[in-house]
């Protein structure tokens, strides 16, 4: 399995500061209060863990699943880093296409994790992780938000955007896209679209938290 993440895996944490300021994490974590204890949630790709350690805190089985061993590596290391002992995360190195638990989790989160993918594999892996969700299951997207409101707006947001998705297509090999409507294709595939929390930079909505809901 390649690892496209050696080179940008080491200095993730720090990018994700340096381009958002706290806004990737605040919406990484948006959607967690949904949780209750006990209840079985993947993420799919681990980025800075942050959000699979504050799932576990809340009281839930958490499963992370990567593909780049240097991701991995990383988590583990500032779980240690940072002393965090008191929880249990397990860690799956794997292509998240060959993890066949279906519905199996309360939750599913792709934080920051379709957007590595052209459109018509990451309309595969959505429905994929939709799979693993239990009847009922919430499912969770978090990302850069569509671009909305005025024309200035909507200019800013999309520069802002290409330049992540450029940075990564150049240094790690993702697919270089629009940004996804992911509301939009989360109906398509039958959940139910509820909450969406917004995150700004710049006094404008650039990173977006969304939840679908499976049909019981």
């Amino acid at each position: 399995m390649r690892d496209k993440y050696k080179l940008v895996g080491p200095i993730y944490d720090w990018l994700s500061a340096f381009y958002s300021g706290k806004s990737i994490h605040r919406c990484k974590v948006a959607m967690l209060d949904k949780l209750r204890p006990g209840d079985r949630v993947l993420f799919a790709g681990v980025g800075h863990g942050r959000d699979a350690v504050h799932a576990a805190r809340l009281g839930a089985d958490v499963t992370v699943v990567d593909l780049s061993a240097t991701m991995l590596k990383k988590f583990q290391a500032n779980l240690e880093r940072e002393g965090i002992v008191d929880v249990r995360i397990r860690q799956v190195h794997s292509d998240i296409m060959l993890v066949e638990e279906f519905e199996q989790y309360d939750m599913v989160v792709a934080n920051f994790f379709l957007n590595v993918f052209e459109q018509d594999m990451m309309l595969r892996v959505l429905a994929h992780l939709i799979r693993l969700g239990r009847p009922g299951a919430h499912i969770v997207v978090g990302d850069f938000s569509f671009p909305t409101g005025n024309v200035f707006s909507r200019v800013v947001k999309t520069l802002y955007w290409y330049g992540a998705v450029g940075f990564f297509w150049l240094f790690a090999g993702n697919a270089f896209h629009d940004i996804y409507n992911y509301p939009e294709w989360m109906k398509k595939f039958g959940l139910q679209v509820g909450e969406q929390k917004h995150y700004k930079l710049l006094l404008l909505d650039c990173y977006w938290s969304v939840i679908g809901q499976k049909p019981a």
